[in-house]
C-alpha cells in the first residue's frame, strides 16, 4: 500500500507538473503600427499561442488613467489545452473617442493584453505610444488655373491644417507626394503627373491626411487637353531577338521568342519599378534651372506612350507601351545631363541597358538608357549639358539611339514640357515663386 501510494502521490505531482511546463507565454504583434487614434481607429494584432488565447483586453491609458477598449473572453480549457495546436491569429477591434469618450487630444498608450489558455494562464502585453487626434484634417487647395496635358506634368499650391502627417494629390489610382512651399511657412506643394493611362475624364484632388485614417480632400480648378498617343507595329525576327536575348540575358536556355517575350514583359516591369522606387532618393529643394536640353538635332524614331505592337512571323505576339523619345543622331554621340542634378543611378537596368538616372529634386528625374559607356558614377553632382556617357545600343535597342524620359515620384511624363521655356515658367515656377 504504501509504494501503490508513494506512486500516487508522485502521478499526482508530476502531472500537474508536467502540463504546467507545456503551458507557455503568447507573442503579441500590433501590425500595422498604430501611430495615431481618431474618433474609431480600427486595429489589428497578431496573436501566437499553440494552446489559444482565453481573453484579449485592450487599453488606452492617458494621464495614468486606464480605459478599456475592448474584453473579450474566449471558453477556458486548462486542462485540456496540451491537446490542442492553433494557428496564428489575427484579433481586430475599434480604438478612439467613439470607445472612451473621456480621452483628449494628445500623446498617450495603446496596451493589448492577453491570458494564455492554458494551466498557467499567463498574461502578456504588447504596447504602442500614439497620438489621439480628434479633429480631423483639413485643406485647401490654390486658386489658380491648372491646362494639364494627358501624360503631363503640373504644379498645385495647398494649405493643410489640423493633424496632418501625409499629403499630395491624388488623380485616379495615383498618389504624389507634396513638400513645404519655400517662404510661404504652412503651405505645401506638389508636382504631379496627369498619366498617360488615365482617362482624361479622371478628376485629381488635393489630399491631407492622418495615422488616425481621417483624410480630406478639396479640388481645383483644372482643364485637362486629351492626347492620341501613337499606335505602331514593331516587327521582330530570329536575328534581332537572338543578338537582343542573348545580349540582357546571355547564357539563358529555352524558346527563343518566348525568352524575348519574358524580357519585353517581366523585365520591362521590374526595371520599370527600379526606376519608380528612385523617386525616395529626391532632393527638398530646386537642383535645376531653365529649360531642359533635348539631344539636340537627333532623329525622333519613338515618342512617349508609343502602344507598340511586336509583330513575328506576320503575328502579333505582344504589346507593350514606349514612355520616353528614342532619338538617334550618330554613333556613340555624348549625351548631355538635360539639367543640373545628382546622379542616384548608373548601371546596367535589364531593358534600359546602360542607364543613367539623375534626380532635379522634389522627386522630378530625367532617364537616360541604352548607353554604350557611362562618364558619371551614383551620386556625383552634376551640371545642365554636362556628358553623362554616350549613346549606345546596349539593352532593348534595335540600334545606336538615346532613351530619354522623365519622372514625377516614380511616374513617366512626356519630356516635351520640360523642354519649353515658356510652359516652365508658366505651369511651374510662377506657381512656387521660384523665379
Amino acid at each position: 500500500m504504501k509504494i501503490v501510494a508513494a506512486i500516487l502521490i508522485v502521478v499526482l505531482i508530476a502531472v500537474p507538473a508536467s502540463l504546467l511546463l507545456l503551458s507557455g507565454g503568447t507573442t503579441l504583434k500590433i501590425d500595422p503600427p498604430v501611430t495615431a487614434i481618431g474618433t474609431a481607429t480600427p486595429v489589428q494584432v497578431r496573436v501566437e499561442n499553440p494552446h489559444g488565447i482565453r481573453r484579449l483586453t485592450a487599453i488606452i491609458e492617458q494621464d495614468g488613467t486606464r480605459h478599456t477598449v475592448t474584453d473579450v473572453h474566449e471558453p477556458a480549457h486548462r486542462w485540456m489545452f496540451w491537446r490542442s495546436h492553433e494557428s496564428p491569429q489575427i484579433r481586430h477591434f475599434l480604438a478612439g473617442k467613439q470607445q472612451v469618450p473621456a480621452l483628449h487630444d494628445g500623446k498617450a498608450r495603446l496596451i493589448v493584453e492577453v491570458e494564455s489558455n492554458d494551466l498557467r494562464g499567463r498574461t502578456d502585453s504588447v504596447e504602442a505610444e500614439v497620438q489621439i487626434v480628434s479633429q480631423p484634417p483639413r485643406v485647401s487647395a490654390d486658386g489658380a488655373q491648372h491646362y494639364i496635358n494627358q501624360g503631363g506634368s503640373e504644379l498645385v499650391v495647398f494649405t493643410p491644417t489640423g493633424y496632418v502627417t501625409d499629403s499630395g494629390v491624388r488623380v485616379g489610382k495615383y498618389e504624389f507626394r507634396s513638400f513645404p512651399l519655400p517662404s510661404h511657412p504652412g503651405e505645401r506643394f506638389s508636382l504631379f503627373a496627369y498619366p498617360w493611362d488615365l482617362p482624361a475624364d479622371v478628376t485629381p484632388v488635393v489630399f491631407a491626411r492622418n495615422p488616425a485614417g481621417a483624410e480630406a480632400t478639396a479640388r481645383f480648378w483644372f482643364k485637362v487637353f486629351p492626347k492620341k498617343f501613337r499606335v505602331r507595329d514593331f516587327p521582330i525576327d530570329d536575328a534581332l531577338m537572338d543578338r537582343l536575348v542573348n545580349q540582357i540575358e546571355p547564357g539563358g536556355s529555352g524558346d527563343l521568342l518566348t525568352r524575348f517575350l519574358k524580357i519585353n514583359g517581366e523585365m520591362r516591369r521590374q526595371n520599370n519599378k527600379t526606376l519608380a522606387d528612385l523617386r525616395l532618393k529626391t532632393a527638398d529643394h530646386f537642383l535645376w534651372s531653365g529649360p531642359f536640353l533635348p539631344l539636340v538635332n537627333a532623329t525622333v524614331e519613338s515618342a512617349f506612350a508609343d502602344k507598340r505592337s511586336y509583330i513575328y512571323k506576320g503575328k502579333k505576339v505582344d504589346e507593350q507601351v514606349h514612355l520616353g523619345f528614342d532619338l538617334a543622331r550618330t554613333q556613340h554621340v555624348p549625351v548631355p545631363a538635360a539639367n543640373d542634378g545628382r546622379v542616384v543611378w548608373a548601371d546596367n537596368l535589364g531593358i534600359y541597358g546602360n542607364c543613367v538616372v539623375v534626380d532635379h529634386g522634389y522627386g522630378l528625374q530625367s532617364i537616360y538608357g541604352h548607353l554604350s559607356e557611362f562618364a558619371v558614377k551614383a551620386g556625383d553632382m552634376v551640371k545642365k549639358g554636362q556628358s553623362l556617357g554616350k549613346s549606345g545600343s546596349t539593352g532593348l535597342a534595335g540600334g545606336d539611339h538615346l532613351h530619354f524620359s522623365m519622372q514625377i515620384d516614380g511616374v513617366q511624363v512626356n519630356p516635351i514640357e520640360w523642354w519649353d521655356q515658356h510652359w516652365i515658367k508658366d505651369r511651374i515656377l510662377s506657381k512656387v515663386n521660384a523665379q
